[in-house]
């Protein structure tokens, strides 16, 4: 492990869905040699997620005292993250935004973790609608870094990578987060496949790097995502990291 600690922008504490308290949890990261960043979910949608300006603010003053990056992971298509004031949104280093649901051309939303897709959906039809809603995300949503860019409705998740993505897909999803100054996060949890990511890496869009771990031996575990960010020849210190880069 490099000893400048990537970025882990994409943890969990037990202030919403993980099962580690905010100390174990740092001190767990930095056991792995990470530098550790807390970032709860802060949506209506999750089951366990912080669900008020009220919450956000009493989860901001939990781990404010804490060595860590102070980040939130926000669902684009539910309403909090437009809600939260500025006094509210500067106080996290960093945010993030995610795609939990997308919508269809004719309007309807589809969970990223609804069993099975709408009778007649096709696969070509729900990446239409993927794409579109990420376009859309990338436009409003200031967030400075998308969440597990490839987590698409879970009967896709079964399929292999070629017959969910395009490239064309792909082109537009790096370009909208390029022309949005978008990180695109490579995560542990939800493994983009390799070639959207050297898209991404090629194109200029920077990398984050991402644990998505709830649980002790998950949080902090960016094995997987600093391989292949070298492999594609991204050094540590082009990594997203919010004291260098800035926030949007």
């Amino acid at each position: 492990m490099t000893s400048w600690q990537p970025l882990d922008c994409h943890a969990h504490s037990t202030l919403s869905d993980g099962a580690l308290p905010p100390e174990q949890l740092v001190e767990r990261v930095r056991a792995r040699g990470v530098r550790p960043t807390i970032s709860d979910h802060v949506s209506t949608d999750i089951a366990l997620g912080i669900k008020s300006i009220l919450g956000v603010r009493d989860y901001l003053d939990e781990i404010e005292p804490l060595d860590v990056n102070r980040g939130g992971e926000f669902c684009f298509h539910d309403p909090l993250w437009r809600e939260l004031p500025e006094d509210v949104t500067s106080r996290f280093t960093h945010r993030i935004g995610s795609l939990h649901a997308v919508q269809l051309e004719s309007g309807a939303w589809v969970h990223a973790f609804a069993p099975r897709l709408p009778d007649g959906l096709t696969v070509a039809t729900y990446m239409a609608g993927f794409v579109a809603t990420l376009e859309t995300f990338a436009r409003e949503m200031t967030v400075d870094i998308l969440g597990h860019p490839t987590l698409v409705a879970l009967p896709l998740r079964r399929l292999p990578y070629e017959e969910v993505w395009t490239e064309a897909i792909e082109e537009r999803l790096v370009e909208a987060l390029f022309t949005a100054g978008i990180a695109f996060e490579i995560s542990s949890r939800y493994r983009a496949h390799e070639r959207i990511v050297r898209r991404a890496v090629d194109r200029g869009v920077r990398v984050s790097l991402g644990s998505d771990g709830h649980r002790a031996e998950q949080v902090g575990d960016i094995e997987f995502c600093l391989a292949l960010a070298r492999s594609l020849g991204v050094n540590d210190a082009d990594l997203y990291d919010p004291a260098i880069h800035g926030r949007r």
